[in-house]
């Protein structure tokens, strides 16, 4: 049975200052539009449908591609068990120390490096495979030859029975998943800016 994704476990996860997390992701927008597909942070109504088959008693190992201000960072600590691990990739230099700054849980381990990194910084940390690998980067506007990478590295350094959840405002994703996965899933979120897909794959 998965467990309440609303108790709160270990240290409660972080606090987060709202308002200081829409200035840096609203100033790393206008700096680098491309990279995150959106003005504003995912909205609580993405952040529940994204988790909500998350089964927290068997996620030792999670991922994080892009996690920006810690939208999602910060609710992943909160239903994680007080032994998990989250490794959280983040190019842009901002959101790094925003991370850093803001979330000082001994569970999350800010990795500044991209998506493509992930498989073999896990190998040399001797923390993989991966329970849960979740991504918000925009993959539709990456060349398809590194999305297909990302895409395939993260299905090598899944656990047998792990997942990717994936959100993207554009669809034009599901064909890559579904060539990269065994199995492709997804659901509609509409109370979000905008509206955006879930799609929950397993190898």
């Amino acid at each position: 049975m998965k467990a309440d994704p609303h108790h709160r476990r270990g240290n409660g996860g972080p606090k987060l200052n709202r308002a200081r997390d829409l200035l840096v992701f609203g100033l790393t927008f206008f700096k680098e539009p491309a990279m995150l597909g959106s003005v504003i942070p995912s909205s609580r109504f993405l952040v529940r449908r994204a988790l909500r088959e998350v089964d927290w008693s068997q996620a030792r190992v999670v991922v994080e591609y892009g996690p920006g201000v810690g939208t999602f960072t910060g609710e992943l600590l909160k239903r994680m068990t007080p032994d998990a691990k989250l490794l959280a990739f983040e190019t842009q230099d901002d959101f790094v120390r925003h991370l850093q700054d803001e979330i000082p849980d001994p569970r999350l381990e800010v990795v500044h490096d991209s998506a493509g990194a992930a498989a073999r910084v896990l190998e040399e940390r001797g923390a993989g495979p991966a329970d849960y690998v979740l991504s918000g980067i925009p993959f539709s506007l990456m060349p398809p030859d590194e999305r297909d990478a990302i895409l395939q590295n993260t299905r090598e350094m899944l656990a047998p029975n792990g997942t990717f959840l994936v959100y993207q405002f554009s669809p034009t994703i599901k064909k890559p998943l579904q060539k990269a996965f065994g199995r492709v899933d997804s659901e509609f979120e509409s109370r979000n800016i905008p509206p955006a897909r879930v799609y929950r794959c397993r190898p």
